[in-house]
């Protein structure tokens, strides 16, 4: 009929007519003979439509998978495994209504902890639930790591098996799918043929095993690969970081990429015996010195005056950010650069506690403070960490390194977990909970006793003080999974609704009456779930080991 396009080919592929769509067949137009515009591109459409709901053409039958392979730890108790597909059901749960959360636990926050404690204590992932256990890894990239660990090889068998899971092939340094590091033939096809991801593994497995082999196996083809790439092997380096390694890194610090020069130099000034490290002592100590002209000893500060090619090969950064002057932030970079333990040579003996409580001339006190706690968190010193944090009592404000609760949180991170937990309990007893999130979440979980009890005091005060409950959300929260479960019983005098004082925000009482049923019933679901994993294996299990055994078979 003349003016009707003709009807589209049976034989445009569906792949084709979607790109059409979504260019425009002004574009993309269809195949040779398919005709032209929207109406070919909707007919062409709705005829692949009716033949795909009508039905498929016989495919050549692919290979079968392999074999699953086996997983010798022992499955989980039964009760443990109920659980576990608890847990994974409910991930997908809608919260309460309007943001508010009720009185029940939110089980989605206890499935990292629940996967801690099963790799704790060695379990196998049953079968059946690893589909839903990689859906939610994939889901939750926090949850990865524990969730792949607990998976175990045939969790990275499946995930080969379905491209919605293959974030789990990007592999680790145990994964399965890497050949074995005594392997070198295997080792070196697939560093020279693998993908980034399984290549990162790979370096990561042979360092543990082998750090000089690992550095040959890198240099191997350093020139050849991308700047991006070789940022991302210079990194896995951190790991296992020795003298040997100080060789390449030197020779990275003249790399074309200015990101993999200043990892290099990074990496470089966390060994104190490196060349690098003695350079930047001697450019930091000639400008911070120990003066005694006056009479009482006063730390005396000659930021640089200019940032030199050989102090940019170091990885001292010229251009300061925003806001910031020059010299100021070229010396940061110097003393965070410098090994710490120069310093009690260059000021008499004293320690680090005594070098901290010198008057620093001229304003330059806070600049050189938060280069030495950066120092100190790079070079994990704890002995310097103690001394910038300074007594827990002290206002953040007024203490002698950083008021940044963010960098203060990274010098506790340095300390034993005990020591570390009790500094931030006498914090929290001094300062209350306002600037105590941070310096919480570096604490080893279950919170020790002096530190659940100062929490919990805490919130109490909050509460008799009739303060807006959901200010102190996120500490709940943090209590929820940190808290120690057997603290549960202690804590239900204070689920009851207190009158509200005066002053106090409408609707608080119940508010914080609601928060701590929440507490305590997770304390106590959480007290729950480690008895389970902690039940002996008895008949019951197996039972549902043989099941489980028979629909892998199957």
């Amino acid at each position: 009929m003349p003016g009707t396009e003709p009807m589209p080919s049976t034989t445009t592929a569906w792949e084709e007519l979607v790109t059409s769509a979504l260019l425009g067949t002004d574009r993309r137009p269809l195949a040779a003979g398919a005709g032209r515009g929207p109406i070919t591109l909707l007919d062409a459409a709705a005829l692949h439509t009716v033949r795909r709901r009508a039905g498929l053409r016989p495919a050549a039958a692919a290979a079968r998978p392999g074999t699953a392979p086996a997983d010798p730890r022992p499955p989980l108790p039964p009760a443990a495994r109920r659980r576990l597909a608890q847990l994974l059901a409910d991930r997908s749960a809608p919260s309460g209504a309007g943001g508010r959360r009720g009185a029940a636990p939110d089980l989605t926050e206890l499935i990292p902890q629940w996967l801690a404690a099963a790799n704790l204590r060695g379990f196998r992932a049953p079968a059946a639930l690893l589909p839903p256990l990689l859906d939610a890894a994939r889901a939750r990239t926090d949850l990865r790591p524990q969730a792949l660990a607990f998976a175990g090889p045939r969790g990275l068998w499946l995930a080969g098996l379905n491209a919605e899971w293959k974030f789990a092939l990007r592999g680790s340094s145990g994964s399965s799918l890497l050949p074995e590091v005594t392997d070198a033939d295997a080792v070196h096809r697939l560093w020279e043929e693998g993908l980034f991801a399984e290549r990162v593994a790979l370096l990561g497995a042979v360092r543990a095993h082998d750090p000089g082999g690992a550095l040959a196996l890198l240099s191997s083809t350093w020139p050849t690969e991308r700047a991006e790439d070789r940022l991302m092997f210079l990194d896995s380096l951190r790991a296992g970081l020795s003298a040997a390694d100080e060789p390449f890194l030197e020779q990275a610090l003249s790399d074309r990429s200015r990101n993999v020069r200043a990892t290099a130099a990074e990496l470089l000034s966390a060994l104190p015996e490196s060349a690098l490290a003695g350079r930047m002592a001697a450019r930091a100590s000639s400008c911070v010195n120990l003066d005694l002209t006056a009479g009482d000893a006063t730390v005396a500060v000659e930021a640089p005056h200019e940032c030199d090619a050989a102090m940019q090969r170091d990885g001292v950064v010229a251009v300061p950010p925003s806001g910031r002057g020059e010299r100021s932030w070229w010396l940061g970079q110097l003393v965070e650069a410098t090994p710490l333990s120069v310093w009690p040579g260059r000021f008499g003996g004293r320690t680090a506690q005594e070098i901290v409580a010198l008057p620093v001339a001229d304003g330059w006190g806070e600049e050189l403070h938060a280069a030495w706690c950066r120092a100190a968190v790079r070079q994990r010193d704890p002995q310097w960490a103690r001394a910038l944090l300074g007594a827990p009592s002290l206002p953040p404000s007024n203490g002698p390194g950083t008021a940044s609760l963010a960098e203060r949180s990274k010098l506790l991170a340095t300390l034993p977990g005990a020591e570390r937990a009790a500094w931030v309990a006498d914090f929290v007893a001094a300062h209350g909970l306002s600037e105590a999130f941070q310096l919480l979440g570096v604490c080893p979980v279950p919170w020790a006793e002096p530190l659940g009890r100062s929490v919990v005091d805490a919130l109490d005060i909050a509460r008799d003080a009739g303060s807006y409950p959901w200010s102190f959300s996120g500490v709940m929260g943090l209590a929820e999974r940190c808290l120690n479960p057997a603290e549960a019983d202690r804590l239900e005098v204070l689920t009851t609704t207190p009158d509200e004082p005066e002053g106090a925000s409408p609707g608080a009482a119940g508010y914080w009456s609601e928060a701590f049923r929440r507490l305590v019933s997770t304390l106590r679901l959480r007290a729950a779930m480690d008895a389970e994993l902690g039940a002996e294996l008895g008949a019951e299990t197996g039972a549902e080991t043989g099941a489980e055994t028979g629909a892998e078979t199957a």
